[in-house]
């Protein structure tokens, strides 16, 4: 897909990977549509830092877990730029949940935001990319699916769900959209890992180093652009999954 004067809508947009995403497509040409839910000047610092560059950004201020967010999401993106070509879902919680102490609160919490919210939207705009002709649906993962950390077990279990959603909605809604999901390895590490975790986090990559957003935002556009793939689970991780 031909990404300039596209409609891409990004989920958690304003900070982290979902920034480094909006840029690099709004470098791109496309017209951007961030969702966010609290980071209010990231969010005007993004419309700023696009805005500079000639590119075209509307964000909305949303809490996707809300009742009637999905829907309001993808109204308010059609009536900005017209139509919605391109969705990212990236917006996930991330916090440690060791086994023993994992509530029911923090099972929802997880799965509302991660899992539910990324599945209805994509449901809700695959459905009008269909209709239209075309379209592409990128899903942030990640490489934990593979091999779960067992102190984050309820946010890697929405990661096992985000790939296997990935690979559902691939089929139901072919051949007008390709479906595709990103497992990122470790980028951006927590800002509290002390020196020996940030090691061993990045001792069992191959490459013996972090990622960077650039890297992830590079293989969204990647996958927007191709032609001929649908489905698939790409580890952007330094070689962390057969490491």
């Amino acid at each position: 897909m031909e990404i300039k004067n596209k409609t891409a809508v990004i989920t958690g947009g304003a900070i982290r990977l979902g920034r480094a995403i909006c840029i690099d497509l709004a470098k791109a040409g496309a017209n951007i549509f961030c969702q966010y839910f609290s980071s209010d000047e990231a969010a005007t610092s993004l419309v700023n830092e696009i805005k500079s560059m000639g590119g075209k950004i509307k964000t909305f201020k949303i809490d996707l877990t809300g009742e009637g967010a999905i829907a309001k999401t993808t109204e308010e993106a059609q009536n900005t730029f017209g139509q919605i070509d391109i969705l990212v879902n990236n917006s996930a919680l991330f916090y440690p949940t060791p086994v023993g102490k994992v509530t029911e609160k923090d099972w929802n919490t997880f799965h509302e935001l991660n899992l539910k919210a990324a599945f209805f939207l994509s449901q809700e705009a695959g459905m009008l990319m269909k209709k239209q002709g075309s379209g592409r649906i990128i899903s942030i993962g990640d490489i934990s699916f593979e091999s779960p950390w067992p102190d984050f077990l309820p946010y890697t279990l929405t990661k096992a769900g985000i790939n296997t959603m990935t690979k559902g909605l691939a089929k139901a809604l072919a051949p007008q959209v390709l479906v595709n999901c990103v497992n990122p390895g470790p980028v951006l590490l927590p800002a509290d890992y002390n020196y020996e975790q940030t090691e061993k986090a990045l001792g069992r990559t191959l490459l013996k180093r972090e990622g960077t957003p650039d890297d992830i935002a590079k293989t969204v556009r990647f996958l927007i652009e191709s032609e001929y793939i649908t489905g698939a689970s790409i580890p952007v991780d330094g070689g962390r999954h057969i490491g």
